[in-house]
């Protein structure tokens, strides 16, 4: 029996998606907000603005209509993380099934995106898709393998692994939302962190010291909110931090060095048509920390330097830190 599976948010990693599900031969509904856009994909198969490199398949179908959506059996949520929250609202009815694949915290509340779907739709079971995922490589069918995290726990794990699998695309099991979202959001501040150091020509020996160190930033805080430690050294925490960390591919990495090669923080989030998530995630994750208890020093380095702090004296600043054993929580 064929089913529709709707993917809300047609950038490039909605686009990817939609395009690596349709893969089976399934139909796939894909909603952009810019009517334009939803017309260009039907009529030339290929998302110009945000994805160039892929033709979509003939069963991936672009809707401007959230309505649309509604009657899908499933749904994955791929919108910026600070409008999740507005599309859901928009929607006239919510499938049971919701897949989250953005990454971040929601600003002015703190909430992870797991929090806003709950609240926006409290009948729906919830589930979190994350881990190392290059577009541009999903779409083309390379081989992927990803964190899906149901809070429906073993029976919408096998409902949902059985919908999304595909030969290149393999999910692997965890009910624990709160690690899936913490390695999402915090690896994109880091590779924020590590693409500066690019920026500044400080080597690769002070690149793995910041991948390293992060690392350990994140299991602390994931310690705080209760995401077992596990679930971080997976594919959604450790996996995800170290391909974002190494390529310009990552929208995080590439703001990073623009901003240590000196460019103006506002200037950069003014031009970009893509977001980088890590840049709206670094002021609120810094601010949780310091509700937490939790010293993270590089996450509240990058925020900084977003509002405007200068690079060098940043790094200088993380240089002359106190000296500690390598497991302090400090």
């Amino acid at each position: 029996m064929s089913r529709t599976i709707g993917v809300i948010g047609a950038g490039a990693w909605g686009t990817a998606l939609a395009q690596m599900l349709a893969s089976s031969g399934e139909p796939v509904l894909l909603w952009a907000r810019d009517e334009g856009l939803a017309d260009e994909i039907n009529a030339t198969r290929v998302n110009g603005p945000y994805l160039p490199s892929a033709r979509l398949a003939e069963t991936v179908r672009a809707t401007s209509d959230l309505a649309k959506l509604s009657a899908c059996d499933m749904a994955l949520l791929v919108t910026p993380a600070q409008h999740m929250a507005s599309v859901m609202a928009q929607m006239p009815a919510i499938p049971r099934d919701l897949i989250l694949c953005s990454k971040g915290i929601e600003q002015g509340t703190g909430a992870m995106m797991h929090e806003v779907a709950h609240k926006a739709a409290p009948d729906s079971e919830i589930a979190v898709l994350s881990g190392p995922t290059f577009a541009h490589e999903v779409a083309a069918g390379l081989p992927t393998a990803v964190t899906l995290a149901c809070g429906g726990g073993e029976e919408q794990w096998q409902r949902l692994a059985a919908a999304v699998a595909r030969d290149t695309f393999r999910p692997y099991y965890t009910d624990d939302l709160v690690g899936a979202e913490i390695g999402g959001a915090v690896k994109n501040v880091l590779a924020i962190a590590c693409g500066v150091v690019d920026g500044l020509r400080l080597g690769q020996n002070a690149r793995a010291a910041i991948i390293t160190r992060g690392f350990a930033e994140m299991l602390r805080f994931g310690e705080a909110l209760g995401a077992r430690p596990e679930t971080l050294n997976g594919l959604c925490g450790l996996g995800d931090l170290v391909l974002t960390c190494s390529s310009t591919s990552s929208r995080n990495f590439s703001l990073g060095m623009a901003l240590g090669e000196g460019a103006d923080p506002a200037g950069l989030m003014a031009d970009r048509r893509t977001v980088a998530e890590g840049a709206h995630t670094a002021p609120v994750l810094r601010d949780l920390a310091a509700q937490k208890g939790v010293a993270m020093p590089i996450v509240d380095a990058v925020a900084r330097l977003l509002e405007g702090a200068e690079a060098q004296e940043i790094v200088r600043e993380l240089l002359a830190r106190p000296l500690r054993a390598e497991g302090a929580h400090a």
